[in-house]
């Protein structure tokens, strides 16, 4: 079985590990498609080739880099008429035009296809990306969703085809591994990972963190057009010895950054047109044995999990500063509980999201497909 993949997100080194796992089954033959370089606003991630044995990962150029909803390979054809893959997987939105522009040239030469969504609220798009859309949901043979929410959003648009539900990247657990010495405990250290964007609620974190009555340091991993507007936030709180503006940080470097940490925030705010889709950086965070604290947007609570599911950590009331710095302050309080919730996030990983697991379920799915079989998300996978 040869498979296509196609994905912008490889550019970053870790995320390879999963195609590595997949290309260990003896059935199937990969190769992946991939940009030189993603621009994010005015950062260019480049290609970071890190894990690149068992497949063929090819740097494709990329017309209009950088636009979500735009982008394509306009070589994409040259490559399918070399590998002649039976099985086509697009990375991408169904109503981002990459999408429809490989599912139209997958059928050219008689691949199956499936794309990947990750979007959780259900909105309908303006054209033309209306008409992408359609296209894809009508002329795909399958999808991925990354988590239930997604997936239903799909059967509300309509879509008939099968659909599987798990996320699109799990987590190397070996390369994001505990550390059983946090160093000096006098500064309670709070870190944050990801973009620095209005959505991602920062500025109810560094609120919170002026509450706090006792000596912390808040790392703020990332980048984004919010930063100016969160300096300034620093500064009218007052807390400018308190927080450090870290910026980017390469994927593969990123276990160092967690280990540092107490507690790893991810204080989400439901837009209109956006809520926490998965949050990653939870299930890093966690797999390093890092106590977890999420606000309750999206899908954040199911990756934490419940008090009856043994949680990597909490969750409270998106926006709610007081019950943040409440959360805060017990974990301060209490290392046995940082502990217990730093294994329980641990066993969480192991057991759900490693690159292991999500690879041995998407090698089932392409079996499903190009076999005509239904494939369930309730559906447990093995490796053979």
């Amino acid at each position: 079985m040869r498979v296509l993949y196609i994905s912008k997100a490889l550019v970053v080194g870790t995320y390879q590990r999963k195609l590595e796992e997949i290309a260990k089954f003896p059935d199937v033959e990969l190769r992946a498609v991939v940009p030189p370089y993603w621009r994010e606003g005015e950062y260019r991630q480049e290609l970071e080739p890190r894990y690149t044995s068992g497949y063929e990962l090819i740097a494709e150029h990329m017309r209009f880099n950088g636009h979500y909803h735009l982008h394509y390979y306009p070589n994409l054809r040259r490559q399918l008429l070399e590998w002649r893959p039976d099985v086509v997987h697009v990375d991408e939105e169904p109503y981002n035009f990459a999408t429809a522009h490989a599912i139209w040239q997958a059928r050219r030469v008689g691949a199956k296809t499936i794309f990947f969504a990750w979007q959780n609220i259900y909105r309908v798009y303006p054209p033309p990306f209306y008409l992408i859309e359609l296209y894809s949901l009508v002329k795909s043979h399958a999808a991925q969703a990354g988590t239930r929410q997604a997936q239903e959003v799909l059967r509300r648009k309509r879509y008939s085809r099968p659909s599987v539900a798990f996320p699109q990247f799990g987590v190397d657990a070996d390369l994001f591994s505990p550390n059983s010495h946090l160093g000096d405990d006098d500064v309670f250290r709070i870190g944050y990972v990801g973009r620095l964007v209005p959505a991602k609620g920062i500025h109810v974190l560094l609120a919170a963190a002026a509450r706090l009555s006792f000596p912390c340091r808040v790392q703020l991993i990332g980048a984004g057009s919010a930063e100016p507007s969160l300096r300034s936030r620093v500064e009218s709180l007052g807390i400018q010895d308190r927080v450090e503006f870290v910026g980017h940080v390469p994927s593969s470097e990123m276990p160092a950054y967690y280990r540092t940490m107490h507690v790893c925030v991810l204080p989400s705010l439901t837009m209109p047109n956006w809520k926490e889709q998965f949050g990653r950086v939870l299930i890093e965070a966690m797999a390093c044995g890092v106590p977890v604290v999420g606000s309750d947007s999206g899908e954040i609570p199911e990756i934490v999990g419940s008090d009856d599911e043994d949680p990597g950590g909490r969750t409270f009331p998106e926006g709610d500063v007081e019950a943040l710095a409440e959360i805060l302050t017990e974990l301060h309080g209490d290392p046995s509980l940082r502990c217990g919730y730093g294994a329980q996030g641990r066993e969480r990983v192991l057991r759900d999201f490693t690159q292991e697991r999500i690879a041995a379920k998407t090698v089932r799915m392409y079996r499903q497909l190009t076999h005509g079989l239904l494939y369930t998300a309730q559906q447990e996978t093995t490796r053979p």
